[in-house]
């Protein structure tokens, strides 16, 4: 099974011509997929790589800014390499 037949995300009141007045975004996952929570808890605890993840958010958000499936997309890369380093650091620690 591939990671986004794992995953669902219903977006509402982004539109052509910009933002509703309100925006939504649920997430749903299988059991068991935290990816999500492991890069929140790594963000939580390194302000650094927050900072910089803050930084390639707005430098992304104007040219996306309507446009969700891109924006998250451009950030991919980031997120699955601190998500897979939360990861490696949460087994080390059960170890």
């Amino acid at each position: 099974m591939s990671e986004n037949s794992r995953r669902l995300s219903f977006n509402k009141g982004y539109t052509e011509k910009g933002f509703a007045e309100k925006v939504f975004h649920l997430h749903l996952r299988r059991e068991g997929d935290n990816d999500e929570l492991y890069f929140r808890d790594y963000l939580n605890q390194y302000p650094d790589t927050a900072k910089e993840y803050e930084k390639l958010k707005l430098g992304l958000w104007k040219q996306y800014e309507h446009n969700r499936d891109s924006y998250t997309d451009a950030k991919t890369d980031f997120v699955k390499k601190y998500t897979l380093i939360a990861k490696d650091i949460a087994v080390f620690k059960t170890m």
